[in-house]
């Protein structure tokens, strides 16, 4: 392609010949081949003007920045926001494959995930396939690619969605992150329905305060309705959280809003009534217009209503009728590492993962918990190094108050020092006056604590990784898998059991 065909009509200033040919594109150094375009961006950790000998070297011909540099390349093209540039230009690369899908975005600091795990089990009911990007991976019909973010960069959404549109695929459900939003990661995309889950205290490491957190996340409703397809646009809003009612002032007047929403009965588009949550699921009567349905999800929790909702409201937009969007979520699985159950054999106890990172997702699995226990709830949790640290004594008051006894361990520690991290967790838990808890630094050895400790009708969770399978310990990640470690220990603690009754003696409990 000819690079004076893929340039974006952008206020730009351009060095070299601007009729050179364009092979392919990308912000990584170690994918650029001959006659490759390199996008120079600015980052956290690194600076992609860095990388720019690298890329020269491996063939590069075109180096765009974000200010001028000294370089030996036949081509520099210097623009004023990176980011939004790479995604429109590599959207004209790509061939606007956002116009040959219909696109779901669905943005919030909880329940993304889950809603599109739901949203995808309807459509499968109904016959149709759809792509999803996400946080546990980016898939379509058999092909699962490793997810790098929750949202890519927009190289990489316009790669897999013209492949996904090559391959057939008409649908494609994706997580939008706060930081995808705010750094443009899918600036420009036409999406066709936006949804708003609710926005609780996650990422203040990097948006400062919660209004600039509402602000990235309302840039999707903003831009909704404003590219070149010319079909009706739908923002579903759950109308409960107050951020979402902040949304409604935001969105353009060409868009059909549909809220869904547990409390306000008379003005809300998708309700839900005659709520009941069990051990194993939940159950209630759907409420859109003069219909009437039954919903019976294998999710428990009040927030999992409201994913339902959301999943429902969705599909209803999308063309599925309501009966079969009904019996599709009735089908639909759990997502991984969402109150993902454990096999604890013979033991009469349960061990449930979940990925609840956030203060608020935690209080909402510890509530569901709550509802169901029949003894103790033991929890094991610890935070995020290099993240928000405004949440993590939050979340140790959380934990303490309303678990039973509480492992306080380590997360991903990355850069920072786990005990650090802990002291921090530490600050909350120390506002009350509880002392049902124990500090494990060693994540493995929590876990493996919390299995011994546990008796007959205690619940186990153990919270903040999720399907994560991997812990980032400095700069390096290693395997860890929660379910995996969890496992390891129910065979150990079955081994001791067998042991202490071959020689008479009582089971211990730690």
């Amino acid at each position: 392609m000819n690079l004076r065909d893929l340039l974006p009509d952008e206020n730009i200033t351009i060095i070299g010949d601007i009729n050179t040919e364009v092979a392919g594109m990308s912000y990584d150094s170690r994918d650029i081949c001959k006659d490759y375009v390199f996008f120079a961006l600015p980052g956290h950790n690194t600076d992609g003007r860095n990388y720019i000998d690298e890329a020269i070297s491996k063939g590069a011909s075109v180096i765009i920045t974000n200010s001028q540099c000294d370089i030996n390349a036949k081509v520099q093209i210097i623009v004023k926001n990176i980011f939004h540039f790479m995604s429109l230009m590599g959207k004209k690369f790509y061939n606007y494959p956002d116009r040959e899908l219909h696109l779901i975005g669905i943005t919030g600091t909880n329940g993304k995930t889950t809603i599109t795990y739901m949203i995808e089990n309807i459509f499968a009911n109904s016959g149709i396939e759809c792509g999803v990007i996400g946080t546990v991976n980016y898939r379509y019909k058999d092909k699962i690619i490793e997810a790098t973010n929750t949202t890519p960069q927009s190289l990489d959404i316009f790669r897999i969605m013209r492949e996904m549109a090559d391959s057939g695929i008409k649908h494609l459900v994706m997580e939008v992150s706060s930081h995808a939003l705010n750094l443009g990661r899918v600036y420009g995309i036409d999406f066709d329905i936006a949804v708003f889950t609710n926005l609780t205290q996650d990422h203040l490491d990097f948006h400062k305060n919660m209004d600039n957190y509402f602000k990235a996340k309302s840039i999707l409703f903003k831009e909704l309705g404003a590219g070149t397809k010319k079909n009706k646009k739908y923002a579903i809003i759950n109308v409960d959280d107050s951020y979402g009612k902040r949304l409604l002032k935001t969105i353009n007047i060409n868009v059909d809003i549909k809220f869904y929403s547990l409390q306000m009965a008379n003005t809300a588009d998708f309700k839900a009534e005659n709520i009941k949550i069990t051990s194993k699921a939940s159950a209630f009567d759907l409420i859109f217009g003069n219909e009437r349905i039954k919903i019976g999800i294998k999710h428990i929790g009040i927030y999992n209503v409201y994913n339902a909702l959301a999943a429902l409201g969705t599909a209803v937009c999308s063309g599925i009728p309501l009966k079969e969007a009904a019996e599709g979520l009735n089908n639909s699985k759990q997502a991984p590492g969402r109150l993902e159950r454990i096999d604890t054999k013979k033991f009469n106890f349960e061990i449930i993962v979940d990925y609840a990172h956030t203060s608020d997702a935690l209080k909402n699995v510890l509530q569901a918990l709550k509802k169901i226990k029949l003894k103790r709830i033991i929890t094991v949790f610890g935070c995020g190094g290099d993240r928000d640290r405004t949440k993590r004594p939050i979340m140790g008051k959380t934990a303490v108050e309303m678990s039973d006894f509480v492992f306080v361990s380590s997360d991903n520690p990355r850069s920072e020092d786990p005990y650090h991290i802990i002291l921090d967790i530490e600050v909350g838990i120390k506002r009350t006056d509880k002392r049902n808890y124990k500090v494990l630094v060693d994540r493995e050895t929590a876990i493996k604590e919390a299995v011994m400790m546990a008796d007959e009708d205690d619940i186990i969770l153990i919270a903040g990784k999720g399907h994560e399978t991997y812990q980032i310990i400095g700069t390096e990640k290693f395997h860890f898998n929660d379910i995996e470690v969890a496992g390891k220990y129910i065979d150990l603690k079955e081994k001791q059991k067998i042991s202490l009754k071959q020689v008479e003696q009582k089971e211990f409990v730690f």
